[in-house]
């Protein structure tokens, strides 16, 4: 489907290493609103400044072109000006999980390579990064002098920089950053800026931790900015006066697609540190956000429920990335009530794509919003392959997604074979995703090949379970997993969040095997009011080790 303004004939690709997006909506945009927080709010010339400090004070320290830089940080102007100055020297930024506990900051600190660590010392009831890396790195405690690290643990690391106004034993704390920032200067900074490549490595992000362990995606300069620029300047058709607001961690693809598209067009972000549903409400109303990023259904079951929900005016929004297909219709439905003119559309990506492979458009029929996941991205390719014949899958018809195209990720980190059993010799990406193509061109979604079941010999896709759990009118949210059983060898079971306390394991069983042929039904439901969470995404895997626990199995 050819979106009306998306003539290919009429689009231009003009992109530029990642700084540098920043600075060409400076030089236009000075004194215009860039991004705003709960904390404040600052324009492009605040920003700016504020990256060029940081951008001298990493350099002082010896952080230098090529070099792999964590933020760990949480969303806000601290993080957005520590990324786009690691990016301008020409560092690499690998963006941390907030939640992350220490075994998984021990793992990323040293199987990212990193060189630096940003963080700060704003300890609040959701984090303590300083206890945190400490924890995973104890000889911490015991460093003398922060410039002279030797970690056993992570041999690379050689500064640990903590914004803020505490002091901490390994860390090089605000005086010393601001010390080292007198030995570099704007010039010296512009100078790394103009050396780095589009080709060059941007930034590594690590899967979403659905899995126990994560693969660093390497993404480039290219592709993370054209991403950027392709939705804001033409999918979505960003204007210069949009307020695109997220509640999204920055760490994650999806928010930092968000803040990026904003930016590119000389546009404002809108965000919060921490999800919260009722300041999310009143950050719609009070902002007037005009693009609403929002893909997770956690948060849009938080957001309805809230008392405020009914009188919240959300009537400034004009297009919402939701992804409503993929979740109980009853969340669809409450936006439809709440936002009759506001565009939605679905989304289909991953961090492998530098976020997005398909989204929908202004062009599209509204209600396909509501029912898909839009069509590939202009410039990006994708294919629907048969796993039995090998060959494209007819229209409607089910395989695994593939994809190439300019977005696409360089390989994983230290990891060449996973790398080689992603990415074929002809470049397509095989995502593991079960996806089909409609008539209109519009991908669905169902499920993932590591997510379907093998029972008795027949294939079951958790997504297809649970959708049929999620039609009773008593369950917000069912999240489907396999267990091993001795005959069958794999069965489902299900984790169910309910809206009313009134359902029992029993009904929903026998609802949804009125509904589904019966090697498909859950042999075990339980229920939960809190799902076991990476940034945005549940944790399937700790909820199957969380009942084979309880019923004794093993692998």
């Amino acid at each position: 489907m050819q979106g009306l303004s998306e003539d290919p004939a009429r689009m231009r690709i003009s992109v530029s290493p990642l700084a540098d997006m920043l600075l060409k909506s400076w030089d236009q945009f000075p004194d215009k609103e860039a991004v705003v927080f709960p904390t404040g709010r600052r324009t492009y010339d605040d920003i700016a400044r504020g990256v060029i400090h940081r951008a001298r004070g990493l350099m002082g320290l010896g952080i230098g072109p090529g070099d792999h830089v964590g933020i760990l940080l949480p969303s806000g102007t601290e993080f957005i000006e520590t990324l786009f100055a690691v990016s301008m020297i020409g560092g690499v930024s690998v963006l941390m999980n907030a939640r992350y506990r220490s075994p998984e900051v021990r793992y990323v600190v040293e199987n990212a390579d990193l060189a630096a660590v940003v963080t700060n010392s704003d300890a609040d009831e959701f984090v303590d990064f300083v206890a945190r890396l400490t924890e995973a790195f104890p000889p911490l405690a015991q460093c003398g002098d922060p410039l002279d690290l030797a970690l056993a643990d992570a041999p690379l690391l050689r500064r640990l920089i903590l914004h803020g106004g505490k002091q901490a034993p390994g860390f090089i704390d605000q005086s010393g950053f601001e010390q080292a920032a007198e030995r570099c200067s704007e010039a010296d900074v512009h100078e790394a800026r103009l050396a780095v490549r589009l080709r060059d490595t941007c930034m590594i992000l690590y899967t979403s931790g659905t899995s126990a362990n994560p693969k660093g995606c390497l993404l480039s300069n290219e592709a993370i900015c054209r991403e950027a620029s392709n939705l804001a300047r033409n999918r979505w058709a960003f204007k210069p006066d949009e307020r695109v607001w997220s509640p999204m961690p920055l760490f994650h693809i999806a928010a930092m697609l968000a803040m990026l598209g904003a930016i590119e067009v000389g546009g404002t972000f809108i965000g919060q540190p921490h999800f919260d549903p009722g300041e999310s409400l009143r950050q719609i109303e009070a902002e007037q956000a005009t693009m609403v990023f929002l893909p997770f259904v956690t948060f849009h079951q938080a957001m309805i429920a809230h008392p405020d929900w009914d009188k919240a005016d959300l009537s400034s929004v004009r297009l919402m990335n939701s992804c409503f297909s993929q979740m109980p219709a009853s969340v669809g439905d409450a936006y439809r009530a709440k936002m009759p003119n506001a565009l939605q559309v679905g989304t289909f990506g991953m961090s492998e794509a530098s976020g997005i492979v398909a989204t929908g458009g202004y062009d599209m029929d509204p209600e396909l919003g509501f029912q898909a996941l839009g069509y590939p991205l202009k410039g990006v390719a994708v294919r629907i392959v048969s796993p039995e014949t090998g060959e494209d899958a007819g229209v409607g018809e089910r395989g695994e997604v593939w994809f190439r195209g300019y977005n696409m990720l360089d390989g994983y980190h230290r990891d060449p074979v996973k790398t080689a059993e992603a990415i074929d010799s002809d470049g397509w990406y095989h995502s593991g995703d079960i996806g089909s193509l409609d008539e209109n061109g519009h991908m669905r979604f169902h499920g993932r090949f590591k997510d379907m079941l093998k029972v008795g010999g027949e294939n079951v896709a958790a997504a297809e379970v649970e959708a049929v759990l999620d039609s009773h009118e008593g369950v917000e949210l069912a999240q489907v997993i396999g267990i091993p059983d001795a005959k069958l060898e794999e069965v489902p079971a299900a984790y169910v969040k309910l809206s009313n306390g009134a359902v029992s394991e029993a009904e929903l069983i026998a609802y949804t095997r009125e509904r589904m042929a019966s090697f498909k039904v859950p042999r075990h439901v339980r229920f939960i009011d809190e799902w076991p969470m990476s940034a945005s995404k549940i944790q399937k895997f700790k909820l199957r080790q969380q009942l084979m626990a309880e019923l004794g199995l093993n692998d």
